[in-house]
């Protein structure tokens, strides 16, 4: 199997040739020159625009379909577009507010009930009406939209950096997000991994994209459609090694495995590291095929959707973490102003930056204290971490295939994530020749000043193909418990990487919305590391998929009948938290089937219906 640095250059893609220009002329006066601060209203103004007049699109004979990056944008001016997406608990509706900023004063305006159903984002945003060369329809769909999606600046003297968040959570149990266009910035139309792809033929089409009537009267957008030619080309992956096809080549990416595909995990078992790298262990129900970023077994290879990973979130290196793939990425392109005698200025760059993962680097780690904590250990009267766990998901059942013939598993996904206020920060030492690192739990004043540490356990190598790097021991435990409640199995599994994989919940107090240690090719060390720093931010959580060595249980003497599955954080009270009594999380289960055929029925958890 490969290690996760050649998981994530198999991966990289180049962008199709809409996206290599340094930067895109769009037809002039389609943006207003920015608002005189006297006059400003309140709410910002938003537009569609379109980033080129045309745009060519691949579709593989190996998997036809084409994903319609059209290079539509979404833009705010007169103020950043901001919206606040919440439910109180799983009991609760998701409900959604605009968040409106006038110099001190913030105000919030509720978006009409039920609009918004999840947090991927704004349902049935954009309309796309393609024809063909004749002028005959053939296509007609809507898409959601994820303010968060790619984007860049639309004017020179727009803020550098836009303060949002990388793409929108689609785990099923997130909890709040905050999803916005930046004050002078576009942001990407396109649904990106979300969208399905459609078949459309060799040839010439026009396209026509708009802003469906709810929205635009919602936020005051103007009805004005943009139309873009649409070339579309079939390619073979077969014939690039060749020099065929046209533009640059993409790189290959394995084919995502089947739905209702077998699952393989180990729970234990010494040697047990899964079925051709864990691929049969199926997608969560609510993922996209191209999710996966294991090979299924004789499928032909594709490139991926011409969208690249943009956030360190993504599976691009975090083989077996979540969460799905995050939004498409940000595209250098530039905007002719009627104002500015058509002179283009140039996006913010794509490119390298702390916290940030799109698919053409691995970011780098946190970086461990210099040497261990030395003088009395303390623990200071000061905002700690709040660690809690969601209720598992991505549930499925397999048999042990030719690692542990006559097994049956029950896998599953699970996410540990910290409330805050404070984020969890450990440091493994290792001493010269010992197998184990120490670790050491750190404190810090409001002013990010360190002011205390205690000794927290210790990390491990694990070497097994998807981990491969340093876990810090005892930050969760899972367990499957009879109908009863009282516990039947327990995982072999205790032990984790931690990384920032998805955004659980970025409303709670001091939420990170750009998190570091994402990158779990640098976030845990190499075997030979001497130190290592493990890191899970305020908001954000750490998923552990079902694909990974460990993330199941044994079932194959269990009676049929109603199991919990428990998702146990700190089970050992290691960590020091401000609250040890909301640790837990139960995901009811009901087994069925026979020996070597076994079935799971996933109920769902009050309004999450998704496994």
């Amino acid at each position: 199997m490969m290690t996760r640095s050649q998981q994530g250059r198999t991966h990289r893609l180049t962008r199709p040739s809409i996206a290599i220009a340094a930067a895109v002329a769009v037809t002039a006066g389609v943006v207003a020159a920015a608002p005189d601060a006297k006059t400003a209203e309140p709410t910002p103004k938003l537009g569609l625009v379109a980033a080129s007049t045309s745009v060519t699109l691949d579709s593989w004979k190996e998997d036809p379909g084409v994903y319609l990056d059209l290079g539509t944008y979404l833009t705010s001016e007169n103020g950043a577009f901001e919206l606040k997406v919440t439910r109180k608990s799983y009991k609760d509706p998701v409900v959604a507010q605009q968040i409106l900023r006038n110099g001190k004063k913030t105000t919030t305006k509720a978006l009409p009930a039920g609009l918004v159903k999840d947090f991927s984002g704004l349902p049935d945003f954009a309309k796309i009406a393609i024809t063909d060369a004749a002028g005959k329809a053939v296509l007609s769909k809507t898409e959601a939209f994820c303010p968060n999606n790619a984007s860049g600046r639309i004017r020179p003297d727009a803020p550098a950096n836009s303060k949002y968040p990388q793409s929108c959570p689609v785990n099923p149990f997130t909890l709040g997000s905050v999803w916005g266009v930046e004050n002078g910035w576009a942001s990407n139309t396109y649904a990106g991994y979300y969208s399905d792809p459609v078949q459309l033929a060799a040839g010439t089409y026009t396209a026509k994209i708009s802003v469906t009537k709810k929205y635009r009267d919602l936020f005051g957008i103007a009805n004005k459609p943009q139309t873009v030619k649409v070339v579309v080309r079939e390619r073979s992956w077969e014939n690039e090694g060749e020099g065929g096809g046209e533009g640059p080549a993409a790189e290959p990416r394995s084919a995502a495995p089947k739905s209702g595909a077998s699952a393989a995990s180990a729970s234990g078992h010494e040697g047990h590291a899964g079925h051709g790298g864990h691929s049969g262990h199926g997608q969560v129900a609510d993922a996209p095929a191209a999710s996966s970023a294991h090979a299924s077994h004789g499928a032909p290879a594709r490139p991926e959707a011409p969208a690249a990973r943009t956030t360190g979130a993504a599976p691009t290196f975090n083989v077996g973490h979540g969460p799905y793939p995050p939004a498409p990425p940000a595209l250098p392109w530039a905007l002719k102003k009627e104002s500015l005698q058509r002179q283009a200025f140039s996006a913010a760059k794509v490119g390298d930056r702390a916290g940030q993962t799109d698919g053409s680097r691995q970011a780098p780690g946190a970086t461990p204290n210099a040497k261990r904590p030395t003088g009395k250990a303390t623990v200071p009267d000061v905002p700690k971490p709040d660690l809690r766990s969601l209720p598992a998901y991505g549930i499925t059942v397999s048999d042990g295939y030719e690692d542990v013939p006559g097994k049956d598993y029950l896998a599953f996904s699970a996410n540990v994530w910290n409330a805050g206020p404070a984020k969890l920060v450990v440091d493994g030492f290792r001493s010269p020749g010992k197998e184990l690192m120490d670790a050491y739990q750190y404190f810090y004043d409001a002013d990010g000043k360190q002011v205390g540490y205690t000794p927290t356990g210790t990390m491990e190598w694990d070497p097994r193909p998807g981990h491969e790097h340093w876990h810090f021991t005892d930050f969760a435990s899972y367990r499957l418990l009879k109908a009863d409640k009282k516990e039947t199995v327990r995982s072999g599994k205790e032990a984790f990487c931690l990384a920032n994989t998805d955004a659980v919940d970025y409303t709670v107090k001091n939420a990170n919305w750009h998190p570091d240690n994402t990158d779990l090719s640098t976030a845990c060390g190499q075997e030979n590391s001497i130190s290592v720093r493990e890191v899970l931010d305020v908001g954000s959580g750490d998923t552990y998929t079902q694909d990974l060595p460990g993330q199941s249980f044994d079932i194959t003497d269990l009676p049929n009948g109603t199991y919990y599955i428990q998702v146990l954080a700190n089970p050992e009270n290691r960590l020091k938290e401000t609250n040890h009594n909301n640790n837990s999380a139960l995901r009811k289960v009901v087994l069925g089937g026979k020996k070597g055929a076994r079935t799971v029925k996933v109920p769902a958890h009050h309004l999450v219906d998704a496994n």
